[in-house]
């Protein structure tokens, strides 16, 4: 009994549950790296989520596939289809407003109440009268270093290349992944890892 005992303390200290309260994550892209400042206090469940996705490289090779001028950059769908599908409805729970969506804010996509999982969206201008109303949309992080790169992701597409979650025209990005977006829009950039930023 000592033994299974000691396992479950070990893996608690060394894997942690939640995430740390703030922590940073380098976005490494073809059009080059930006930073993402995470506040867990801002959206406990929306930070703890992207701490997961993000150890766990669920985001690494995938493709910016909304990208609106003036309005946002949205990823989160895995490059490789099992892996997509397999998080494609592992939701959870809203978090309430604490940050609003300035320019800089990064926060999950979503369809409605409790269906956040892995897609997020940067906030390229002020969206707060259109997102704040809706808890689901509570951002966890900012764009911290890097604006530059953001700003100039392959942009022309515009919502032809996936589109948001509540227009219903992602069921082809899940199923044929990178070698479907490759194919069908080949000038998106690419998310070629996003890593946790050590601790200085």
């Amino acid at each position: 009994m000592k033994l299974p005992l000691a396992f479950l303390v070990a893996f608690l200290l060394f894997h942690p549950s939640h995430a740390p309260s703030i922590f940073r994550v380098r976005v490494d892209t073809t059009a080059g790296s930006f930073v993402i400042e995470t506040h867990r206090d801002w959206s406990p469940n929306g930070a703890d989520r992207f701490y997961q996705l993000v150890r766990q490289h669920y985001y690494d090779d995938s493709r910016f596939f909304r990208v609106v001028p003036n309005h946002w950059v949205q990823f989160g769908i895995a490059g490789d289809p099992k892996v997509a599908l397999a998080w494609r409805h592992k939701t959870i729970p809203d978090d309430s407003l604490k940050v609003h969506n300035l320019p800089g804010y990064i926060a999950f996509s979503n369809t409605g109440p409790g269906t956040r999982s892995t897609q997020v969206y940067i906030n390229l201008r002020d969206n707060s009268a259109l997102n704040d109303s809706e808890p689901a949309f509570a951002p966890f992080g900012k764009v911290v270093e890097g604006w530059d790169v953001v700003e100039k992701l392959y942009n022309g597409y515009g919502e032809n290349s996936g589109s948001g979650m509540r227009a219903g025209h992602q069921d082809k990005i899940f199923e044929g992944g990178n070698a479907y977006m490759d194919k069908e829009f080949p000038k998106l950039d690419h998310l070629i890892r996003a890593t946790i930023v050590p601790d200085k």
